[in-house]
């Protein structure tokens, strides 16, 4: 028996060795190139983030509002929530993308995948203005969004309606998006700050049923820092992503920062068996995003900071999570 339990001991040792040897390559599925302000490090403070990180792809957007700084504000505020000034649709934010992008290396380019962000989801002409600038750009653009919809104190912020991912407007943008093969990153969030239960559901559920054929990447599978300020979990965001998943296999998960703590791990930091079973059920529907905003210094540690879930998981799952999944979903590599 001693003899039995060094063995099962050094296995164990073995098997933890072989876990923690791991390395990944990534793919950030969720990047923005600009800030609320529409001002960005720029291009080599990110290509450099990206080579010291083995970060080897990057969905690119910009943010589709730029916050206002108020006349009666003597001090301009660092984010959408410093103030309560509003802020609005700004087109041009895809500008700044095409351009930087635009500037690369045929190299370097090969590893960004530009997603046009830069539109009004209430305004029923935003499908004609996104097919305009597929067609002053064709071929640069890889995918639509992050599309705002229901975002927190951003909603209230943000000049006119508040966006439904299931309005009309956006029902003509998915259809676009098919037409086009570009999935759709959409923020839309699962319910409010303290409903616990799935109170905006049918918002992003009426869509995946309506447009099986345009692949929708949910940022944060509806989550937000601010729901778990005054909801620490949801529980029921683990049963309805399951029948979600199981139901519409065009739902892919955008496992960003709001999804780490409190799903994927616990309080110390361990990965949580139930998210793990999820993951292994559908190998590949999720996908990593930094959720960066304009500044690049975090985002190997944004990156780095899933590989404990990541070394729960079969190791040919953790390499499609951590980077083949999307892009997977991108048109150029489907079939």
């Amino acid at each position: 028996m001693r003899f039995t339990s060094v063995f099962l001991a050094l296995g164990v040792l073995a098997v933890c060795a072989t876990v923690q040897a791991r390395e990944y390559a990534y793919s950030d599925a969720h990047l923005h190139y600009v800030d609320f302000f529409q001002e960005t490090a720029g291009m080599p403070e990110l290509l450099q983030a990206m080579e010291k990180n083995r970060i080897q792809h990057v969905m690119i957007s910009g943010i589709p509002v730029a916050k206002k700084w108020h006349e009666d504000e003597p001090k301009r505020p660092r984010y959408y929530a410093g103030d309560d000034a509003d802020a609005y649709w700004y087109s041009a934010t895809d500008v700044w993308v095409a351009q930087a992008v635009k500037q690369l290396s045929a190299e370097q380019r090969r590893h960004f995948h530009p997603f046009l962000s830069g539109f009004n989801p209430n305004d029923k002409n935003s499908a004609a203005h996104i097919q305009r600038m597929l067609d002053l750009n064709p071929g640069l653009w890889k995918g639509i969004g992050e599309v705002f919809t229901r975002h927190d104190d951003l909603t209230a912020l943000i000049s006119g309606d508040t966006p439904r991912a299931n309005n009309e407007a956006m029902m003509r943008i998915y259809t676009l998006a098919a037409e086009h093969d570009l999935p759709v990153l959409v923020h839309s969030n699962i319910t409010s700050k303290r409903e616990k239960n799935p109170l905006y559901l049918a918002e992003i559920e009426e869509p995946l049923g309506q447009h099986p054929d345009t692949r929708f990447i949910w940022a944060h599978a509806g989550t937000s820092a601010e729901i778990h300020r005054h909801q620490t979990q949801m529980e029921f965001l683990l049963p309805t992503l399951t029948r979600l998943l199981a139901t519409y296999p065009n739902l892919y998960i955008d496992l960003s920062w709001s999804m780490l703590t409190p799903y994927l791990l616990d309080e110390q930091g361990k990965p949580r068996a139930e998210w793990v079973a999820l993951v292994k059920r559908f190998p590949e529907r999720f996908m990593l995003g930094s959720d960066v905003v304009g500044r690049f210094d975090k985002l190997g540690q944004e990156m780095h900071s899933f590989d404990p879930f990541l070394n729960a998981l079969p190791v040919e799952v953790a390499h499609k999570v951590a980077k083949d999944n999307f892009l997977a979903i991108l048109p150029k590599n489907r079939s």
